[in-house]
């Protein structure tokens, strides 16, 4: 009978939205890709829950790219889905569900000792919408045995890039060898294949939410893709090629450079890898008498505006986004630093040198084209740039194809 009435109690005070009693835990689900390495972030979640009796936090993974993984979370909040708490987003999607309401705003957070690129990334119309999970940026991954065999140095064009792959391959004789792997397949890293030489050129696509493409550059940018392809630079399927596979080739030993995220350089130092200690990191060439560019990556963690638990949730974020983990996930998952000064821990050089290097090149790398329109944006290029790539039409017919289709979107 008393049991009866204790329980009655209880549920009658939390229809009312009073206290939970202290017994009762509350569970968190993180939603996080499964290629961004769960098993580190794992660890992180253990302590937090450790240090935080009556809260246990569960991950749920899915979509190894940017576009299935915002595919399923777009149906998730569509749907005012209440079973996630906290989000993990592309550097380019805060803003756009922070527009859809979708994510809940954190106040009073101060932004200052981030990477600036992402302070600014999730502070929406003054807002801060999301907190930063970790920094990327695309690099040039190369075979450091082969360059050093043959003395070649990481090129710093796309034209020595081509020389050196000539070289290798014909000192080589290996047909199964492939000389530069990249994202030509229609996902979110075609964006920036696109971008890359685009940017090169000195161009930008959008402006203040406006226009500014510049149709001779695309073509350039895209007759240099497909040079690629055409001169067996690169195999002919690279239309096929996604991220990942990028980044398997690559640790298979198959290509001599390659295009990725910073990601891939743990699992290119793996024990299943054929390239361990045989990996340099560089940045990505710039077109003959342009200055090189590079694509801003990167995560964010947001909490979900249907989350039930909107204090903890936001208490998490705050975990998650902390000095702390970030140093440890570039220790133990080679995830770069939100925070500038970790590019020069011992602990962390220790674990990942080349992010002695790498601090410079997330600082001078180029964000996507901001617009809430975004999502049509990016289909509309990386459809464009894999139709090329694949032979379906010409840089030329594609350069005009993307020009006539932004226009009818940005105006």
């Amino acid at each position: 009978m008393k049991f009866r009435a204790l329980t009655g109690a209880f549920l009658s005070a939390a229809s009312l939205g009073a206290a939970v009693p202290a017994f009762a835990d509350t569970e968190l689900k993180v939603y996080i890709s499964s290629q961004h390495q769960p098993q580190v972030w794992r660890k992180m979640l253990d302590q937090y829950e450790a240090k935080n009796p009556g809260i246990k936090v569960t991950i749920e993974t899915g979509g190894n790219t940017s576009e299935a993984q915002a595919q399923y979370l777009n149906t998730v909040m569509s749907a005012k889905d209440t079973s996630l708490d906290v989000l993990i987003l592309d550097v380019i999607r805060p803003a756009q569900f922070a527009a859809a309401g979708w994510t809940s705003p954190f106040t009073g957070k101060d932004m200052s000792g981030y990477l600036p690129a992402y302070a600014e990334a999730n502070t929406v119309d003054g807002k801060i919408v999301a907190l930063p999970a970790f920094a990327d940026s695309m690099f040039l991954y190369y075979r450091k045995d082969l360059l050093e065999k043959y003395g070649i140095q990481p090129p710093k064009t796309w034209d020595e890039l081509k020389a050196a792959v000539k070289k290798i391959n014909g000192g080589e004789n290996n047909p199964d060898l492939q000389g530069l792997s990249f994202q030509g397949k229609a996902i979110e890293g075609a964006v920036c294949t696109f971008l890359l030489p685009y940017w090169s050129q000195g161009k930008t696509l959008v402006q203040n939410g406006k226009l500014t493409f510049d149709r001779a550059a695309a073509a350039k940018s895209l007759a240099l893709w497909k040079s690629f392809v055409d001169e067996g630079v690169s195999k002919k399927n690279i239309s096929e090629v996604a991220t990942d596979d990028t980044r398997k080739e690559f640790q298979a030993g198959n290509v001599v450079f390659a295009v990725n995220w910073s990601y891939a350089w743990a699992q290119a130092q793996g024990k299943d890898s054929a390239v361990a200690g045989k990996v340099g990191v560089a940045r990505l060439p710039a077109l003959t008498g342009g200055d090189a560019s590079t694509c801003l990556g990167g995560w964010e963690w947001g909490v979900s505006a249907y989350s039930k638990h909107q204090d903890d949730a936001k208490k998490l974020v705050e975990f998650l986004s902390s000095k702390d983990v970030s140093k440890f996930v570039a220790i133990n998952g080679s995830l770069m630093p939100t925070y500038a000064d970790l590019y020069k821990d011992e602990d962390v050089l220790k674990s990942a040198p080349w992010f002695a290097d790498a601090l410079q090149v997330v600082q001078t790398a180029k964000p996507r084209p901001v617009t809430p329109r975004y999502n049509e944006v990016s289909e509309i290029v990386r459809t464009t740039v894999n139709a090329v790539l694949a032979g379906v039409m010409t840089p030329d017919d594609g350069a005009a194809q993307i020009e006539s289709r932004l226009r009818r979107i940005l105006r």
